[in-house]
């Protein structure tokens, strides 16, 4: 929707009453310049709950905290569990800025979907979670590279054993103030590609954002980084040869001045991010291709020079430039370990226009009341 329409359905949302309770209790505010990633959570937090006969009901912002959970929660035991990420952003007039919030909703909306828990109301939940920002709009840090992240989540909240969806849920959003998601920054990240594990299969959970799909990564990524490689690049789970996607981010390479990306499909996480970054590069007549894509075409690209730089994208690093790959008995240096021209100028106009630094030209951020 454009910036007119995501207002008229905010104010119809408004009608729609979520209660508040402010902890008496603030936390202290970490500093801004030693924030790492996803390690403190703002004073408040949204909760709503769902059953089958009041569908999603006591909507409700709270002091941020533990809550009592039954040993035969179902989310434990079986796992349906989908989560999203989003950062707000303060412009440099104090303004608070969300960038493609209503995506998010929708892709949550998808993985709901397909992890079998009910859907909501995407304005509603959008609503609430501006409302919650604004709460803890003083969390939102104003140091270079730093941002307010949102995480929304839901998950299934039984307490019976039995292989099947849950009756009742919990969709909740906490708030973390946040530094770049790797330690390198911006600095070219190594890269292992995975030969044995896999990440997704067609007809599987890859495209929704599952919570189970990341722990079934981690012991790929923790031998990767045995080898002294900082993210895992997943090929397909038929014929292990087409690249899927690097780590928590989709991937791509410019190799002869196109920029190539896998074709989505129901084992890749359709990226925000990664629609932006399409978007930007065609608005600048830079050719670009959705398609498979061998790792071995990868490594002949390099050999024959054509390799000119590559890029993982995504919410938390936005862009993250990819010095080094390594694949089986084989390593290759990329654009000398440098970022690239291209990576540069898209992590500079997509962190612009989200930080309200540069022109929106594509009605991408929403900007939250006073």
């Amino acid at each position: 929707r454009n910036r007119k329409e995501r207002g008229k359905k905010q104010r119809e949302c408004s009608n729609v009453k979520i209660s508040v309770v402010k902890t008496t209790t603030p936390r202290v505010k970490p500093d801004q310049n030693n924030l790492g990633f996803g390690r403190f959570f703002t004073d408040h937090m949204f909760i709503m709950d769902y059953a089958e006969d009041l569908g999603w009901h006591d909507a409700r912002i709270i002091p941020y905290g533990p809550f009592p959970m039954d040993p035969a929660c179902a989310v434990m035991h079986y796992g349906q569990a989908v989560f999203e990420g989003m950062k707000a952003y303060r412009s440099p007039e104090g303004k608070i800025l969300l960038f493609r919030p209503e995506q998010n909703m929708a892709r949550l909306n998808r993985s709901n979907q397909r992890m079998s828990i009910p859907q909501f109301d995407e304005d509603f939940a959008l609503q609430a979670i501006t409302q919650l920002v604004a709460l803890d709009r003083d969390w939102i840090p104003e140091a270079p590279g730093t941002a307010l992240y949102l995480r929304p989540f839901v998950f299934a909240t039984d307490s019976v054993l039995g292989v099947r969806a849950s009756s009742t849920y919990r969709f909740m959003v906490i708030l973390s103030p946040v530094g770049p998601y790797y330690q390198e920054g911006l600095n070219p990240v190594s890269i292992w590609v995975e030969p044995h594990y896999i990440r997704a299969v067609r007809g599987g959970t890859g495209y929704a954002k599952a919570a189970g799909n990341y722990a079934g990564s981690l012991l790929a990524q923790k031998n990767a980084q045995a080898k002294g490689y900082s993210q895992v690049l997943w090929l397909d789970g038929l014929e292990r040869k087409y690249v899927e996607e690097v780590g928590a981010m989709n991937v791509f390479f410019n190799i002869g001045g196109v920029l190539i990306t896998p074709d989505l499909g129901d084992s890749i996480l359709p990226g925000i991010t990664r629609d932006s970054v399409l978007t930007l590069l065609r608005s600048w007549d830079i050719p670009t291709e959705e398609r498979d894509l061998e790792v071995a075409e990868i490594f002949r690209a390099h050999a024959e020079g054509r390799l000119v730089e590559a890029f993982g994208c995504g919410t938390a690093a936005v862009i993250s430039p990819i010095g080094r790959l390594g694949w089986k008995d084989q390593a290759i240096e990329i654009g000398g370990g440098k970022i690239g021209a291209i990576s540069q100028r898209l992590y500079d106009t997509v962190t612009g226009i989200q930080t309200g630094r540069l022109e929106d030209p594509f009605g991408w951020v929403l900007e939250l009341d006073n």
